[in-house]
């Protein structure tokens, strides 16, 4: 039997692991609370040099320097102050992403990760998963509204999260209130028609939090017919901390989008009436309770709803060749329910143990028109996933984190499938940090790729998920009294069994998909960072891909979407990012931004089989200026003048081949608030 002493010294560990915990959870609101103190809300240089606690890595609030991957954060207030109203476009500034906007505002837009394919980064929002079921993404209407901060996890993280995190996750965490009400509002518009609005309110006390906002954006778009764009979101969050040992959460977002194009799959102007819709209702519940000192049970129930379609109709009454008409419909359901146990086994380690359901629907239907007559086509199709997981976290020495976790994934249609997760980051006194981590990945099918059914495709049961395989290793250094930030990371992934669809079949009844190709992506990414003044910031990253198809698969010929030995379509090799900002006596912000994406394989669709081209590469430089013309004081509102340029220098270039990108945007509005 343990004597008195003892449990002495583990209740003593335990009270410091909650200690711990709770002023993690402090500093976390501590840290929300003062961005909405001053309307610019930036950070002091002091506190932006402090290491920082993320979450989406570990599922745990955790110091940086104790997570063993990749991990950028980017702050909501700061992505506001720069007047960043996408992720996409936030996204841009992280390395190891690239970011693929097809033509104009509205339109479809992936990100790729680390050379992975672009359902292969998992999109959460306060947990909730908004991919839609096998991974696809459109982060066209994925906006910054009411966002308190993004994580970016950068690796395989499946492990945590299932299905789709293969190169990485996104997380966007929806602001959080505390103190008195605060309001404010803001208006502005520029080129191309455009004109935003919005509107939000947060404040709160010690046990119960709030905020809530609404934005619409709008505009006429880049091609002269056809190609304006409307964005409704409206978002909110409720934060309840009844005691010491409980809190509960409530976020909801809901998007209502439509983008009218006039280009073709090639990304020629030909169709005046073209438009798609997209409806995204995402609603989650996460809360907690310290059932004892040392054990944390927390329950995460999550729902994503997308109500979408597309509308292709004949232009008019002579569009009667080839398909002149067609229009789609789709509704699609994740719901999830996840509860894991966090035993704070002393003041070293974490015990992480976890379950999780997941219910998936989808339900579409199709209808075109052609000179061969009309044809529809439906699905209807629905599976269940059942996951168990566990993590441990561990710092046995000082300065010395590990982390190492298991999966094991149950689902309906593919059967079982294991994924691992291992890594750890040592840090010594002089500012110097190493880490390393190792894991795999996977990807269901998608619905169509299981159980499509029309005149063209036919899916198979069968499929087994899209794996990975991948390593890293990083080295980080401090410098200059911490004033200078130095970092590189090399990673490694392997990915297999990617499906295909192949237009020849054995036999009629025969399906279309198979588990067949096969890619390798490696690369380096460098980062700096500096603080030469209190109120200057200078940072930059690049980063060196290299992509190859080791197995085409069914793909043959030159203009094949893969060629074995050939770069995989539209990841750069080479891409640089860096930012400058500059806050000048505490009443103005200005931020320059500067994006240099370099050559990328593609394809011209205009010609069948597709032809081989090579987009090259481009810079565009973003600039930003806010400024406080009046201070809120008592009752008195405070007022920001924004402006902000897009592509500064009108430089002309394609994100894809065909589809022209935004030229130079000009926006000039302000702000309000109390």
């Amino acid at each position: 039997m343990r004597d008195k002493g003892s449990r002495s010294r583990v209740m003593r560990g335990s009270r410091a692991w909650r200690g711990a915990v709770r002023g993690v959870l402090a500093a976390w609101a501590g840290l929300a609370a003062g961005a909405g103190a001053p309307l610019h809300g930036q950070e002091q240089p002091d506190t932006v040099r402090l290491d920082p606690v993320v979450v989406t890595a570990t599922r745990l609030p955790t110091p940086r320097a104790a997570v063993a991957t990749s991990v950028t954060l980017l702050d909501g207030t700061g992505l506001e102050a720069e007047g960043l109203r996408t992720v996409a476009d936030a996204l841009r500034q992280v390395p190891g992403l690239s970011v693929v906007q097809t033509g104009s505002y509205g339109s479809v837009t992936s990100v790729f990760m680390r050379g992975g394919e672009s359902d292969y980064v998992k999109v959460l929002v306060d947990g909730t998963p908004i991919n839609d079921p096998g991974g696809a993404i459109d982060f066209a209407n994925l906006t910054t509204d009411n966002v308190e901060r993004i994580e970016i996890v950068r690796g395989p993280t499946s492990v945590l999260y299932g299905s789709d995190a293969v190169s990485g996750v996104v997380q966007i965490f929806t602001r959080r209130g505390l103190g008195r009400l605060r309001a404010s509002a803001g208006v502005r518009g520029g080129t191309y028609g455009s004109l935003e609005a919005d509107l939000d309110s947060r404040g709160g006390t010690e046990h119960v939090q709030y905020a809530f906002a609404v934005a619409r954006r709008a505009t006429d778009g880049i091609h002269p017919f056809n190609s304006d764009y409307d964005n409704l979101v409206l978002s909110g969050m409720l934060r309840a901390v009844p005691d010491a040992r409980t809190d509960a959460q409530i976020s909801l977002r809901y998007t209502d989008s439509e983008a009218h194009f006039p280009t073709d799959g090639s990304g020629q102007l030909v169709d005046s009436n073209a438009f798609r819709l997209q409806d995204r209702l995402t609603v989650s519940l996460d809360a907690g309770r310290f059932i004892t000192d040392r054990v944390e049970g927390r329950v995460l129930l999550a729902l994503n709803e997308t109500d979408g379609g597309l509308d292709d109709r004949p232009d008019g009454p002579a569009d009667t060749l080839g398909f002149f008409g067609f229009a789609s419909a789709q509704k699609i359901s994740r719901r999830s329910a996840d509860a894991r146990v966090n035993w704070y086994v002393s003041r070293a380690g974490v015990v992480t143990l976890g379950a999780q359901v997941e219910g998936q629907d989808e339900r579409a239907l199709s209808e075109s028109s052609s000179q061969f007559g009309d044809q529809s086509s439906g699905l209807t199709a629905a599976r269940t996933n059942y996951a168990a997981y566990a993590q441990v976290q561990a710092e046995p020495l000082a300065g010395l984190a590990l982390t190492v976790g298991a999966r094991l994934d149950d689902n309906r249609q593919f059967g079982t499938f294991f994924t691992y997760r291992g890594g750890v980051a040592y840090g010594w006194q002089t500012g110097t940090r190493l880490r390393a981590a190792v894991g795999s990945a996977f990807k269901e099918p998608t619905f169509f790729e299981n159980f499509a059914d029309d005149p063209f495709a036919r899916g198979n049961p069968s499929l087994e998920p899209e794996r990975s395989a991948s390593w890293e290793v990083g080295v980080e250094q401090r410098l200059w009294g911490a004033r200078l930030l130095l970092g590189a990371t090399y990673f490694d992934q392997r990915f297999r069994d990617l499906i295909q669809y192949t237009p020849v079949v054995p036999a009629s009844d025969a399906p279309n998909y198979f588990n067949v190709a096969a890619a390798d992506a490696a690369g380096v990414e460098f980062e700096v960072r500096t603080w030469p003044l209190g109120s200057l910031t200078v940072g930059g990253s690049y980063t060196l891909l290299r992509t190859e198809v080791v197995d085409a698969g069914f793909d043959r010929g030159p203009g094949a979407g893969f060629v074995k030995g050939e770069r995989l379509l539209r990841r750069p090799t080479h891409r640089i990012a860096a930012d400058a900002v500059w806050r000048m006596l505490d009443r103005a912000h200005l931020a320059l931004r500067l994006d240099y994406v370099g050559d990328r394989d593609d394809r011209d669709f205009s010609t069948f089989p597709a032809t081989p081209v090579v987009l090259p590469a481009y810079w565009r430089v973003d600039l930003a200026l806010s400024v406080d013309m009046l201070q809120a004081a008592g009752a008195r509102p405070g007022l920001v003048a924004t402006l902000r340029v897009d592509n500064l220098l009108d430089e002309e270039y394609q994100d894809a081949f065909g589809f022209r990108a935004p030229g130079r945007r000009v926006l000039v509005g302000g702000r309000v608030g109390i």
